[in-house]
């Protein structure tokens, strides 16, 4: 069994309050390391008789930190005497068991089990990211037992903007939606590669200034903009997506291109892989436009180039490791962007930077090519202009990933041919009830709503879940002792050497405790869907759990708090979310559409560094 640094320093994730992380489901191997802190412990009880020794061969070096991938701190397995180690037994809340037991476990984890670590270890464990060799235990987030896979996918019935003519300045372009460039481009008032060059521009304005972008692809954007032309000139069209610039993720591969996880110690990686999403993405004609920041290992919005900022307000920053998706996206430097969540990196950002986005049912978009932090909790979901452009991207890039198990074909229905005065709506005492007056003015039953569960633990079950999933995505990064360089050392660092010292069994029974909370939130979801704040803590961490979908969309603005000046354009972002049960996107989808019909906010342009009178910024970063 390998040795770690046991320092005391402080993941795709935003954690608003001090309770962190929040990650992962359904994984793992019964095996999982726990007498890893039980081995190495400094403790010593007041046993005399004689014990198996589990010290570190190495122990010098690792006491000078200098442990690293081809020095990870072996243990060596001669039987010495040496006191078991209580404190480690604590610390799994396994005080029950007597000395002789305590004694027999040693012996027995020395025998039996750390063979198997390693050869398990070796067999799957030998590459960081997640990205080969899934669990075979899947989670599956659908409330009905029917399976859809087989089942046609419809076209849906896109509006069509009317009088769509060509602005006159790049700035009106870059901020028109997906459907109304798309008008521009299928009468060729302009083309994508026209297109192109007005995002990469703002690309390069702008990327430096709201640090918020890690690569720009033009190679390969320009590349595919004359294709997608080429094709229209021939009278093929793929669809709404057609040349349309957009931005990934920088957890999402795309080959000849580094894929960094935002991470100093992977910041050189390039992946000869296609992501299932960039495929699909190809395959609807969008152009890539740039790989977007992720914070390191895609938590928060720290990454090894800096920290993503708020283009609404340069001095805040965005949140959530999905950070340059949405900074991008609100700042319009690209049409759309492709994001992840697994425990609020889209809700987070997205309503930080005042942008409407997705988090789609649970395994409706395959996550192949993309770095994992939690299998039964990781999704991709779209920022965008709008919610109609969210179901354009949706329909684009949803479906059954063959790579990914836990993908499937969701039951996805026409948001745009919904009858919303047929459904019934809940609002929460936390809903903007400027929403609810609108969709009630609309014709939709608006009821008071409560969710209801018993289940006491659910941040913590979200912390068990994604820790101890992280962690066996990067067990060598650790080992290695990479994590001493990460960025934010109070973040997964101090997780991920806690997630040490949880068992398989203490794994298994938060598993246990989720079932019974999806359970519970299945019977009482008695409405169509809801609407709630989308960046309380509590119901982030119920909705990622159960994997049901959350449209978050902007409601207003409100003054920042110690204004410089009464004349700047900053703005804090006012957001709310809608809700659905699993499978029922197109319902979150259609009220969002019907609440932005009337509506403006999602309409409005961030300052970004034009901030007024009297609010200068100083020492912006340059251009690149």
């Amino acid at each position: 069994m390998a040795c770690y640094a046991a320092s005391e320093k402080g993941g795709d994730v935003f954690f608003p309050i001090p309770a962190r992380s929040v990650r992962r489901s359904l994984r793992l191997p019964m095996f999982v390391l726990v007498f890893t802190l039980l081995l190495n412990s400094n403790c010593v009880s007041s046993y005399s008789s004689g014990y198996w020794d589990f010290t570190c061969n190495n122990s010098t070096d690792m006491e000078r930190g200098k442990l690293g991938p081809q020095n990870p701190g072996v243990c060596s397995g001669k039987a010495t005497h040496l006191p078991v180690c209580e404190c480690g037994f604590k610390m799994l809340d396994s005080c029950f068991l007597n000395k002789n037991k305590m004694l027999e476990i040693e012996k027995g984890a020395n025998d039996f089990n750390i063979p198997i670590i390693r050869s398990n270890r070796k067999l799957v464990a030998s590459i960081d990211g997640g990205l080969h060799k899934p669990s075979c235990l899947v989670f599956n987030s659908a409330w009905k037992a029917r399976q859809l896979e087989h089942e046609p996918n419809k076209k849906l019935n896109y509006p069509s903007p009317a009088g769509i003519q060509r602005p006159k300045s790049d700035e009106d372009i870059a901020f028109m939606s997906i459907l109304e460039l798309g008008q521009l481009l299928k009468v060729n008032l302009i083309t994508s590669v026209e297109l192109t060059g007005i995002f990469l521009k703002r690309l390069k304005r702008y990327g430096p200034v709201l640090e918020s972008v890690v690569t720009i692809t033009e190679e390969l954007a320009y590349k595919q903009a004359k294709e997608s032309d080429q094709l229209l000139a021939e009278g093929k069209y793929l669809g709404p997506l057609h040349g349309i610039p957009y931005g990934l993720k920088d957890i999402i591969a795309v080959p000849n291109y580094t894929t960094t996880w935002g991470s100093t110690s992977f910041k050189v990686q390039v992946l000869d892989i296609e992501a299932w999403v960039y495929k699909r993405l190809k395959s609807a004609g969008a152009v890539l436009v740039a790989k977007l920041v992720t914070g390191s290992l895609a938590y928060d919005d720290i990454w090894f180039g800096g920290r993503t900022r708020n283009p609404w307000n340069i001095e805040e920053y965005s949140t959530g490791s999905s950070a340059g998706p949405a900074s991008c996206t609100s700042a319009g430097l690209v049409p759309f962007a492709i994001g992840s969540e697994t425990s609020g990196s889209i809700t987070y950002p997205a309503s930080r930077c005042g942008v409407t986005a997705l988090r789609p049912t649970f395994g409706a978009v395959g996550r192949t090519g993309v770095m994992s932090i939690a299998e039964s909790l990781d999704k991709l979901g779209p920022f965008c202009r709008n919610s109609v452009d969210c179901v354009v991207v949706l329909d684009a890039i949803r479906g059954k990933d063959p790579d990914d198990v836990s993908s499937r074909d969701i039951s996805f229905g026409d948001p745009f041919s919904v009858d919303i005065t047929k459904l019934t709506v809940g609002y929460l005492e936390d809903a903007e009830m400027e929403v609810v007056h609108v969709l009630q003015s609309k014709g939709v039953n608006m009821v008071p709503f409560n969710l209801s569960y018993t289940v006491d633990s659910v941040q913590g079950i979200l912390n068990f879940t994604m820790d101890v999933e992280m962690l066996a995505h990067f067990d060598k990064w650790q080992r290695s002792n990479l994590d001493d360089e990460y960025e934010a050392q109070d973040q997964w660092p101090i997780e991920l050497r806690r997630a040490r010292a949880i068992s398989a069994v203490d794994y298994f029974q938060a598993q246990r405790a989720r079932g019974i909370l999806i359970q519970q939130v299945r019977e009482s979801f008695s409405v169509d869907a809801f609407i709630g704040n989308a960046t309380d803590w509590e119901k982030v961490c119920v909705g990622n759990l159960v994997g049901f979908p959350v449209v978050v969309v902007p409601t207003g603005f409100k003054k920042i708090s110690d204004a410089p000046s009464n004349d700047t354009r900053r703005r804090t972002t006012i957001t709310t979310g809608i809700y659905a049960p699993p499978d029922r996107d197109h319902v979150a989808l259609a009220l969002a559409i019907a609440y932005q019909s009337v509506t403006n906010h999602h309409k409005q342009r961030p300052p970004i560094d034009d901030l007024g009178p009297n609010d200068p910024i100083p020492e912006s970063p340059k251009s690149l």
